[in-house]
């Protein structure tokens, strides 16, 4: 078995409650999301901020090459997802009606609320309590249920 597929189906033992699910479905990449807010949020050097750059972009690049090392398809879906969460995060900072940092706490806290809630719904501790990897797994787990939906082998 190859090694994704080893990871999503451990990840996936703790993961079988319909509820869980559907809160893991909404609750994994919105948690994706906002830490790459909390973490866009964190000043950068003038030298970086002046090429428009962020420790946001800075960290996608170990974060993609982990996915893309886990599997080709999930690499391309999660590029995907990160560069929606981008516009996602430009579309609010030029909102001008939250700043990202705060928006990004209170979904992060309100998220992980929702999920433990979900694993209590379970019977079973989250995947992470084992491993921290499965903290990069989640995602790419939500991205697998959509791949095979299209056919597409991870």
């Amino acid at each position: 078995m190859r090694r994704v597929e080893a990871l999503l189906n451990e990840y996936g033992e703790s993961h079988q409650n319909k509820t869980n699910i559907f809160i893991h479905a909404i609750a994994v990449p919105s948690i994706y999301f906002v830490i790459f807010g909390l973490v866009w949020s964190i000043p950068t050097p003038e030298f970086i901020s002046n090429l428009n750059i962020t420790w946001a972009h800075i960290t996608a690049i170990p974060v993609l090459w982990y996915y893309f090392k886990l599997s080709g398809p999930i690499g391309a879906a999660m590029t995907l997802l990160t560069i929606a969460v981008f516009l996602g995060i430009d579309l609010i900072d030029s909102s001008g009606l939250i700043s990202v940092w705060l928006f990004s706490l209170v979904v992060f806290v309100v998220m992980w609320l929702f999920q433990f809630v979900g694993h209590h719904i379970e019977g079973k501790k989250p995947s992470f309590f084992k491993d921290l990897q499965f903290l990069l797994v989640g995602p790419a787990w939500w991205w697998g249920h959509w791949l095979k939906r299209l056919n597409i082998p991870y």
